[in-house]
């Protein structure tokens, strides 16, 4: 688990992997925490969002970055999380930038999953997900595209067998969404940003329908996850 400031968490998506059975491993690059020279004691690998871009040029965001051709080489599972995918597609050498027209997504917005998305789990996309990113990414290179979105057409993608990028949060719970929604109000400034009351009120209209995703989503992660660890494929 790769975490970007002091005191985040793995939220919904640490509580179901401990419910699987599995132990977490929490680092944080940025404040001085090494990153493995292989997995192989180690059965997956997530990295989560941040408030930096990957396109600033902090030695140890350019140094993780370059450290997921680990997980790639050793094809072991790994799931970008918002800058986490964006690391992944920059390290595949796409594009990643800030919508032409200042825009963000600061709240719930619709994305639509594409054919090859449709067949990804047993549950299909959530109709509306939690976002919080000013910047989107291309996908090209051998990935596949899985979900588009209106402003940022890139949602979520596939590279290899076990690699995903989600450009939203699956793993906000309430007690999160409130946190960022006070520390970060001055992003409900910026275009296209939807204000505080709006985020809370779309938890209790979506969140129902992003749990069963997520859940479904990791069910087949944690399978693949499993079977790799037992020589299977």
């Amino acid at each position: 688990m790769i975490l970007h400031q002091e005191h985040s968490t793995p939220g919904r998506l640490g509580r179901l992997l401990l419910a699987q059975g599995f132990e977490l491993d929490i680092r944080r690059p940025r404040f001085g925490d090494p990153l493995p020279s292989d997995l192989s004691e180690h059965a997956g690998v997530i990295i989560f969002g941040g408030p930096m871009s990957v396109n600033d040029e902090e030695d140890w965001l350019r140094h993780e970055i370059d450290w997921i051709r680990i997980p790639l080489k050793e094809e072991k599972p790994l799931l970008g999380i918002c800058l986490g995918a964006q690391m992944l597609a920059r390290h595949l050498g796409h594009r990643v930038y800030p919508h032409p027209e200042g825009k963000v997504e600061v709240g719930y917005y619709p994305i639509v999953p594409t054919r090859e998305g449709h067949g990804l789990c047993a549950c299909r996309f959530p109709e509306k997900v939690y976002q919080w990113h000013r910047e989107g990414f291309d996908v090209h290179c051998g990935a596949t595209l899985l979900a588009t979105g209106q402003d940022f057409e890139a949602q979520a993608f596939r590279y290899g067998k076990s690699a995903y990028g989600f450009q939203f949060h699956p793993e906000v719970t309430y007690a999160m969404m409130c946190r960022w929604t006070i520390d970060g109000a001055d992003r409900m400034a910026s275009p296209g940003a939807q204000p505080r009351h709006l985020h809370l009120e779309g938890w209790y209209r979506h969140d129902a329908a992003v749990a069963r995703w997520t859940d479904a989503f990791l069910e087949g992660w944690i399978a693949g996850v499993r079977d790799r660890a037992f020589g299977q494929d």
